[in-house]
């Protein structure tokens, strides 16, 4: 095998066709996140983009895309923001990891959202988590029966505040895909008061994920593309999602609603309804990611799988990695893992959220004070 580094944007086009061919050809890629127009993007915003072209006697047998960061700190593309990474290849392709991270110049490859079973990977896999996801394979409405025995005491409440919603807001009415920057940023603010609010550092915070955001909203190609949705009750806004899709999978990213309308659950009426409009545009299924709310229990209709683990060459860096991440990422995993830590966390983390608002608040007024002062 020989492994050439390069950035993802000097990848060329015949490249990035054989990029596309090897995803395609394995259903477990079938994730936008693993495309190469993500990689590509991420190139242009993040110096420390890298990927691992590789390559034998017949040509390009895989793509490995990640992050170096400094003293040789390797990380999945995309790192905290992206729900699934791995190795863009035929399904039995198996190298020597340590032998890539050698090539990438990498000492330590830290891995939570991998796609679980690559034969590269397997041996470092620490642990293997359900991703669930709302399956349309047979159909909306085989999904609906399922969500229906998942819990139909669930459906039944969220049907009714959809009626509500309607009944007393305006008739709802969701779009699709808008390609409308305005509602972009609406929903981008809810997600930065949602992050606030519950305690949460605001990703958008930082300028180049919200450019990164901007620049998914813009892509529309048969294979790779951002969509937008929004819920109306009547012309007023009430909850959206955005997220990244390939030819057949959507992948949930930044759901949001507004908080102003939270008695009738607009996340979740936004969801069935989203869901809906998915299957009817062609899509075999939503990726809802591991972890996080229960609400996804009941959505679902089937699961796949991602894997945490580490991979390591000896060395001091390696090291005090390991001292300073992995008792943090198995602590992270027993919280998620059980629904009643999760809930504790999630209420300490509001909680928090709260106060650091309020304190806000308290200091808004002493600043306009100050500023007219000081004209």
């Amino acid at each position: 095998m020989n492994i050439q580094i390069v950035r993802p944007g000097e990848l060329g086009d015949s490249e990035r066709a054989r990029w596309r061919e090897l995803q395609k050809a394995d259903p477990s890629l079938d994730n936008p996140f693993l495309s190469v127009e993500f990689a590509v993007a991420m190139d242009r915003l993040r110096d420390y983009v890298r990927v691992a072209v590789i390559s034998d006697g017949d040509g390009i047998a895989g793509f490995f895309p990640y992050e170096r960061h400094s003293f040789g700190i390797g990380k999945p593309l995309g790192g905290f923001l992206t729900t699934c990474h791995g190795l863009i290849a035929a399904p039995d392709l198996r190298l020597d990891a340590k032998a890539l991270l050698r090539a990438c110049k990498l000492s330590v490859f830290d891995f939570d959202h991998l796609v679980a079973g690559q034969p590269t990977f397997a041996p470092y896999e620490q642990d293997v988590r359900p991703a669930p996801v709302m399956d349309f394979t047979s159909g909306f409405a085989a999904w609906i029966d399922q969500v229906k025995a998942n819990s139909p005491k669930n459906l039944k409440t969220v049907r009714y505040k959809e009626r509500k919603l309607g009944r007393e807001q305006g008739e709802l009415r969701l779009a699709w895909a808008s390609a409308d920057p305005e509602v972009l940023r609406t929903l981008l603010a809810w997600k930065s008061d949602q992050y606030r609010r519950t305690g949460r550092v605001d990703r958008f915070a930082q300028p180049w994920i919200v450019e990164l955001t901007e620049m998914m909203h813009a892509e529309k190609s048969s294979d790779f593309g951002g969509v937008l949705t929004m819920l109306y009750a009547g012309d007023v806004p009430v909850a959206g999602h955005f997220g990244l899709r390939t030819a057949t999978t959507l992948v949930g990213w930044f759901p949001a609603y507004d908080t102003e309308f939270a008695r009738y659950s607009p996340g979740i009426v936004h969801h069935l309804q989203m869901a809906e409009a998915a299957a009817n545009d062609g899509l075999h299924m939503v990726d809802m990611g591991k972890g996080g709310k229960e609400y996804k229990d009941w959505l679902k209709s089937g699961v796949l799988y991602v894997a945490e683990g580490r991979i390591s060459r000896p060395s001091a860096t390696a090291a005090v990695h390991w001292i300073g991440r992995t008792p943090f990422n198995k602590a992270r995993t027993i919280v998620m893992d059980r629904p009643s830590l999760y809930r504790a966390a999630d209420r300490v983390l509001k909680g928090f959220g709260r106060v650091r608002t309020s304190v806000q608040q308290q200091e808004s007024p002493n600043v306009v004070k100050e500023a007219s002062g000081a004209s």
